[in-house]
């Protein structure tokens, strides 16, 4: 399921790439109030998923800084990416 929404995703990214070009991605976010809400929430929700990966990749032992990094830069991609290389664990009872 993850890598199929990690496919969608990037390929509506890639669309809307060519389509607006980055600036176009970004810009509206700030001519209303509204959008500046989603861009708000947007912030809010990746901040609590990086707090996230940082204490599950310090409990696995892997080294968060990298996603942490690409979740700052590439939004959602960075933990989508994260999920999908994480070891799996065995479900607990």
């Amino acid at each position: 399921m993850l890598a199929l929404t990690l496919a969608a995703f990037s390929l509506l990214s890639l669309f809307a790439l060519r389509d607006v070009g980055y600036w176009g991605i970004i810009a509206p976010l700030f001519r209303s109030v509204g959008a500046a809400q989603v861009l708000a929430d947007l912030c809010i929700a990746l901040s609590i998923v990086m707090v996230w990966i940082w204490r599950d990749a310090r409990s696995t032992g892997r080294n968060p800084w990298p996603w942490l990094a690409a979740t700052l830069v590439t939004g959602s991609f960075g933990p989508l990416i994260y999920l999908l290389t994480r070891a799996r664990r065995p479900a607990t009872p």
